[in-house]
């Protein structure tokens, strides 16, 4: 088939590298490049470095909405659009260029957890599986019909990236099944129930900051969502650490943000139920570090305090 491909991130690129394996790819869509990096250079997605490597050609318009960017789309003469993490609007004259239109990889369950960040909201909500949609798009905010579904368990080790790397596997290949199904006429359309939507909203930087009033189990889910982006955040002593991992203390009690324990298994702080064991830390300028390791470098003790915010 024909294929515009339209992503822009690692986990869109997964996907494009399986559909060059199996289709042709007769452009890409990608968002500009942006500043990155400590020197803030610009540079290409992910999705444009693989199709560069390749010799597909680069689309990258600010939006689709102009008719010069609907125009140079409609020339391709597509047979269908594959989405995954592009990051504009696809507006309904975009949406109806190809001839099956445009096929999005939704990493969940559609319609649980439409929107920008749905690994790590099923993480926060402790769920305990998520998966793969393949969708129809339309002009909703991941409304469409569903096409495609495939299920995967979260294991209670999973974080947002480890989760990730697997769906991005699970998306490629369903997207290469779904294509399949597509030219042999056997996709069936399920149309979602709106009253089983929630929305997965965009990740914040400030909702990573740790509140040692919750519930351990909420705060060890929040550590495993937010790694590696934004990262969680303890302030102690002044100082703000990033707490890579840690792990739930049930039955163990104090005031929120008393260290209870200090030691090479971890620093353990009480929370509004139960304690969390923070195993993997960082200071400001330094490098993620075990527990045993950090202390060495910065000490905590017994009694010591995490600042409640």
């Amino acid at each position: 088939m024909k294929v515009i491909f339209a992503g822009t991130p690692h986990f869109a690129a997964s996907a494009l590298s399986a559909l060059l394996r199996e289709h042709q790819v007769v452009a890409v869509l990608t968002q500009p490049d942006r500043p990155s990096g400590r020197g803030m250079q610009l540079t290409a997605s992910p999705v444009k470095q693989l199709a560069l490597q390749h010799g597909i050609a680069v689309l990258q318009p600010d939006s689709l909405k102009t008719e010069p960017a609907q125009h140079e789309i409609a020339l391709l003469e597509a047979d269908v659009m594959v989405v995954a993490a592009y990051g504009l609007i696809l507006p309904k004259a975009v949406l109806e260029l190809p001839r099956y239109g445009c096929l999005n990889i939704h990493a969940s369950l559609l319609p649980r957890w439409r929107g920008a960040a749905p690994i790590q909201r099923a993480i926060l909500a402790g769920d305990s599986e998520t998966g793969i949609t393949i969708m129809q798009m339309d002009v909703g905010l991941d409304t469409g019909d569903m096409l495609l579904r495939k299920r995967c368990p979260i294991s209670p080790d999973d974080n947002a990236q480890t989760l990730h790397d697997t769906l991005a596997e699970m998306g490629s290949a369903s997207i290469i099944e779904a294509l399949r199904w597509l030219e042999e006429g056997r996709l069936e359309p399920i149309v979602q129930n709106n009253d089983e939507a929630c929305y997965a909203a965009k990740l914040l930087k400030g909702e990573a900051v740790i509140d040692w009033r919750q519930d351990a189990a909420q705060i060890a889910r929040a550590v495993r969502a937010y790694n590696p982006f934004p990262v969680s955040q303890a302030r102690f002593n002044d100082v703000v650490l990033k707490v890579w991992q840690a792990d739930v203390c049930p039955s163990l009690n104090g005031k929120p943000g008393q260290v209870l324990a200090a030691d090479k298994l971890g620093i353990t702080v009480a929370c509004g139920k139960d304690a969390l064991i923070l195993q993997v830390l960082q200071r400001p300028g330094g490098k993620a570090q075990p527990a045993a390791q950090f202390l060495q470098a910065m000490p905590v003790h017994l009694g010591d305090n995490f600042q409640v915010l």
